[in-house]
């Protein structure tokens, strides 16, 4: 069951949804990609299942209403990151999720906001999941990642699969590149955000060791 939640950063609010299950195993916070929200069709499927397999999960608005009408507002990946730290901090000092480990998700290019977050807060983030990402986008931010990685993307996806490929030469954490055949960019096709969810479940309770 989810709840709807309001974070104040300064003098704005951010809303989210947060899903908290019984015994939780950490909390994944979602970072989405260039106007995407936390409505994300895709996200909230991958955050369903996680909270399935006793994940909790927060899928939040990176922007206000009004900052998002400036499009390039969804390519600043400072503003986005520091927005992500702020958030952060908020999971940290929440009742219901302050004892749980942290793991970003993010999305195409919701990532490199993910990647510069995690590259600034060290090791208050156990790893960091991107699916379809730009990690090329948070390139000044690679070589100071402390965390696991975990880069998925689409076989069909060949541009990213290559930018993928970069990013990972720069990232000196453990990292691993899984790519999942006959998938796009947005993983549309049947059963493939199933193998994006599988990967990441995978990979989480070997990092957070549950």
């Amino acid at each position: 069951m989810e709840e709807t939640v309001y974070i104040k950063i300064d003098n704005i609010t951010l809303e989210g949804k947060l899903g908290v299950p019984e015994n939780a195993r950490g909390i994944v916070i979602f970072s989405h990609g260039s106007g995407s929200s936390k409505l994300s069709p895709r996200n909230n499927y991958v955050a369903q299942k996680l909270r399935q397999n006793g994940f909790a999960t927060l899928l939040f608005d990176l922007l206000t209403r009004e900052e998002d009408l400036d499009y390039m507002n969804r390519f600043n990946t400072d503003l986005l990151a520091k927005r992500l730290e702020y958030v952060t901090k908020w999971v940290q000092e929440n009742e219901s999720t302050k004892n749980l480990p942290i793991v970003y998700f993010g999305a195409s290019t919701g990532a490199a906001s993910a990647l510069y977050a995690a590259a600034e807060l060290k090791n208050g983030i156990k790893t960091v999941v991107s699916r379809g990402g730009r990690p090329d986008l948070a390139e000044e931010a690679l070589g100071n990642i402390e965390v696991p990685v975990l880069l998925i993307v689409g076989g069909n996806d060949h541009i990213v699969i290559n930018l993928n490929k970069k990013a990972m030469e720069k990232i000196k954490s453990k990292k691993e590149l899984r790519i999942i055949p006959g998938a796009s960019h947005l993983f549309e096709e049947p059963g493939k955000l199933d193998e994006v969810t599988e990967l990441c479940i995978k990979w989480l309770k070997q990092e957070l060791k549950v």
